[in-house]
Parts: structure tokens; C-alpha cells; sequence
């Protein structure tokens, strides 16, 4: 943290001794242009944020009480839950803040911050989904190796990795994006700092940064992407060789969440960094944005504990030792 703050005064310093009228804030448009809506906005995200929040830290405290939970599959959505958390953290905050107050401003430290969380915790995900679809490639392909294979060491090597990516991935695309030159105008029309409208904002020339950007952006996706789709590929080819009806069944069960959480985040990932960046489809991508940055976060600890038996016993089992409890708590003699 202390190196990223570092680079950034650097960047600044290097603006004024250059005599150069710097952007040393940003106006975050947001919506705006939803004037009559700001309120039901609120609301409606307050609501997203609450859900996420529960729903995900419910998932890792379901996880970490139950010992017959505590499998590769499991350890991997325990991951997962905790960079949710964080990664609805780093936007939705301060997108709440803005619905109900005038002030849409955010210090230059501040959206660069923002941006190197967002890009970290994004490229984090994409690895660990791709860990997550290997396990299930292991599970249903291999099945008799599965224990072997997916050991504890293997499970945290795995995981470790994909944070560490993330890390240093988005240290670099932070860094480069930094060394841009802003020297107005200085609105996002976007409701949290993303690479795309600040190169837009920049004054200096963006060729050598996008390129950057777009490398480091794409070994950050497209490799565990492929993993993803192969996975999948030999997992769908092993269920339609399994004879029995009820066979294929069981063994499309356990990989059909996962597979519907990485449809939704990389279908909309793709979506918004694929479409034409004009002004005719910006609230478009906008709408796209907040689908993989807010919505999918939500909807993850439904797909997983909805469609999952075995963690709905496991949740069943963990409120029918707090109801006792609280039972016994309430008839105390005063």
C-alpha cells in the first residue's frame, strides 16, 4: 500500500515540475442522470449490499463450523465468499453516499485506490473460478484420483495464486495507468474509477498504456477462461458417456452452479469491454458494469447454497444449534 501511494505522489510531483495543470480530483457521474430515481436507487442497492454482505459471510461461517464441509470444493467457495465481499466493498459504499448526498468527488489517490482493488479482486476471481472448475473437472473425470490429486497443499497453492495475480497484475496496470497526464476535464461518467473512462479523460497519449492495460487485462482473463471452457468441455463429454439418466443427473448437479456463476461474470465481463465504447452505448455498458461488479456478487451464495444439498443440511444443522441456544438464553432465571 505504502509503494502505491508512493508511485502516485511520484506521478503527481512529476505533473508539476512540468508545469502542467494537473486533475487532482475526480467527479464520479454515477447516474445522474437518473435524477427523479436517486432515492429508490439507494434502496434498491442498500438492499444488493446487505444481501451480499450476509449471504457471503454466512457462506464462510457455514464453511468454517462444519468440518464435513471442509473440502477442496468448499475451501475454494470459502475464497470465493471473501473476495465477494470485498470486491462489493471497494464500489458499493461509496456508490450508496452518492445517491444521497451532492458530493460525487473522489480524491486522484482515492480513484486510482479504487481501481487497483477493483482490478486486483477482478483478476483474482477469474483465477479462482478457473481452480474452481478444475476441481469439478478432477471430481467428475478423474474420480478415483480425486483425493489424491486435490489435496490440501495442491487446494492452497492454487488459491494463493490467484490472489497473488490479482495483486500484482493490477499493481502494474495501476502503476502505468498513474503515469497518465489529467489535466481536464475530470468527470467519470461511470460510477466507480474503471480503466476505460479514465484513459478517456487523459490529455497525454494513452497508445503505450492501453496496450499495456490490454495485455496485463487479458492474461488476467483469457487464461483461466480457457482453463474454464476445457474443464468444462471434458466434464460435459464424461456426463454424456455415464449411462444412467439419474447418473448424468447427479453429476451435472455438482458443477452446474459453478458453471451458471462463471456464464454470468464472464458473459457481462466480456460484454463491457467488448462493446463499441460510444456515447449511444454508455449507459448500456453501465448497465452491463453494475452486473458483474454488484449483482453477481449477490446472487453467488443463492446459486451455491440454493442448488446445494449438502450445504443446506449443513446450514439447516448450524440454525438448529443456534435456535436451542438462544432458546435456553431467553428462559434463564432472572
Amino acid at each position: 500500500m505504502q509503494l502505491f501511494n508512493n508511485w502516485i505522489k511520484i506521478s503527481m510531483a512529476k505533473r508539476e515540475r512540468d508545469n502542467q495543470t494537473t486533475v487532482t480530483e475526480f467527479v464520479l457521474l454515477g447516474f445522474k442522470t437518473l435524477p427523479d430515481f436517486q432515492i429508490i436507487l439507494f434502496v434498491v442497492f442498500l438492499v444488493v449490499y446487505i444481501v451480499t454482505m450476509t449471504g457471503n459471510i454466512l457462506i464462510v461461517a457455514v464453511i468454517m463450523s462444519n468440518h464435513h464441509l471442509h473440502k477442496p470444493m468448499y475451501y475454494f467457495l470459502e475464497n470465493l465468499s471473501v473476495l465477494e465481499t470485498c470486491y462489493t466493498s471497494t464500489i458499493l459504499p461509496r456508490m450508496l453516499a452518492s445517491f444521497i448526498s451532492d458530493y460525487h468527488r473522489i480524491s486522484f489517490t482515492g480513484c486510482f485506490l479504487q481501481f487497483y482493488f477493483f482490478a486486483f479482486l477482478a483478476g483474482a476471481e477469474s483465477y479462482l473460478l478457473s481452480a474452481m472448475s478444475y476441481d469439478r473437472y478432477v471430481a467428475i473425470c478423474k474420480p478415483l484420483h480425486y483425493v489424491t490429486i486435490m489435496n490440501g497443499k495442491l487446494c492452497a497453492q492454487l488459491s494463493v495464486a490467484s490472489w497473488i495475480t490479482g495483486i500484482v497484475a493490477s499493481a502494474f496496470t495501476t502503476f502505468f495507468a498513474s503515469q497518465l497526464v489529467f489535466c481536464g476535464p475530470n468527470e467519470i461518467d461511470h460510477f466507480f474509477c474503471d480503466y476505460t473512462p479514465l484513459l478517456m479523460l487523459s490529455c497525454s497519449e494513452t497508445q503505450q498504456t492501453e496496450m499495456v492495460m490490454t495485455v496485463l487485462g487479458s492474461a488476467c482473463t483469457l487464461p483461466p477462461l480457457l482453463l474454464t471452457l476445457v474443464s468444462y468441455v471434458c466434464i460435459i463429454t464424461t456426463i454424456l458417456r455415464v449411462p444412467s439418466n439419474t447418473g448424468r443427473s447427479k453429476a451435472f448437479s455438482t458443477c452446474s452452479s459453478h458453471l451458471m456463476v462463471v456464464t454470468i461474470f464472464y458473459g457481462t465481463l466480456i460484454i463491457v469491454y467488448l462493446l463499441p465504447k460510444t456515447d449511444t452505448l454508455r449507459d448500456l455498458n453501465k448497465v452491463f458494469s453494475v452486473f458483474y461488479t454488484i449483482l453477481t456478487p449477490m446472487i453467488n451464495p443463492f446459486i451455491y447454497s440454493l442448488r446445494n444439498r449438502e450445504f443446506k443440511e449443513a446450514l439447516r444443522k448450524s440454525i438448529s444449534k443456534f435456535l436451542p441456544l438462544r432458546g435456553t438464553l431467553e428462559i434463564q432465571p432472572q
